[in-house]
């Protein structure tokens, strides 16, 4: 099937008029993408994805008049002639947010900071398969981030930049398994006998499904080829993309990362 060249169109929809302005001058410059509207209200999006075709959303959750969810509970309902792709870029990132957001309709979910070559990826891989857009090669960019600190924004940042969805279980799993390793370092030894079965009565599962959540979610990372990302930010090799880690190696990966960073 022969390619369409037409750009990637966007509606940005973020409130804070500073933050905006400075992802549209990055995502303006972009190959194959067009900036189509943008909105610092949730009804402002509204009238946007009526008055334009758009190909994806760009949707922070926390904006006046109608926030993110409100958005997404009337789109729904809108006789909408294409519904876009939906990215949430929010500094939300309580896992019930997430959990909401996804079931309501979003397609991928970013936690402030976010690099902006990796929403860059994200916005192609959502429209990847939907459409024959021509999709640049993957080159080396200057990483920029987007504001925000946190120790949560960074293991979110670590996540996405690795390509693991937000929508899947080994997603949670994995973040509550950082979290535990980072306050009890020591459970990394009982990753079997104390670690997956305290994250299995957190989240109401078994020991076994937490344990195949999080070795398929590691699996979605080394599948996509992305384990340059996680050498960068060590700032070392420290993975090869010919030798998947266990569960138990990629847990205490992360949180080496995350208490370096902290210690800084």
């Amino acid at each position: 099937m022969e390619r369409n060249t037409e750009k990637i169109r966007l509606i940005l929809a973020e409130d804070n008029e500073e933050l905006r302005q400075a992802m549209a001058d990055y995502l303006h410059n972009q190959e194959g993408m067009e900036i189509i509207a943008q909105a610092g209200t949730g009804v402002e999006a509204l009238r946007a994805m009526v008055e334009h075709e758009a190909d994806v959303l760009l949707l922070d959750m926390i904006m006046p008049n109608t926030d993110g969810f409100g958005v997404l509970k009337l789109m729904q309902s809108m006789p909408l002639l294409k519904r876009p792709k939906v990215i949430a870029v929010t500094a939300l990132g309580r896992d019930d947010f997430v959990r909401r957001a996804v079931a309501l309709g979003v397609d991928y979910y970013m936690i402030k900071p976010v690099e902006m070559s990796t929403l860059v990826q994200q916005i192609y891989d959502a429209v990847r398969g939907e459409a024959e857009f021509l999709l640049p090669a993957e080159k080396e960019e200057t990483h920029r981030v987007l504001p925000g600190t946190t120790l949560e924004d960074k293991l979110s940042n670590l996540f996405l930049t690795l390509g693991i969805p937000a929508h899947i279980k080994g997603y949670q799993f994995l973040r509550e398994a950082i979290r535990l390793v980072l306050d009890k370092p020591d459970m990394i030894g009982g990753i079997t006998k104390e670690l997956y079965p305290t994250i299995a009565r957190r989240f109401g599962t078994t020991s076994s499904k937490v344990e195949r959540a999080i070795r398929h979610a590691i699996e979605v990372a080394w599948g996509r080829g992305r384990v340059d990302a996680l050498n960068q930010a060590f700032g070392c090799r420290v993975v090869y993309q010919d030798v998947k880690p266990t569960n138990g190696e990629f847990i205490a990966l992360i949180a080496d990362k995350l208490k370096m960073d902290k210690s800084a």
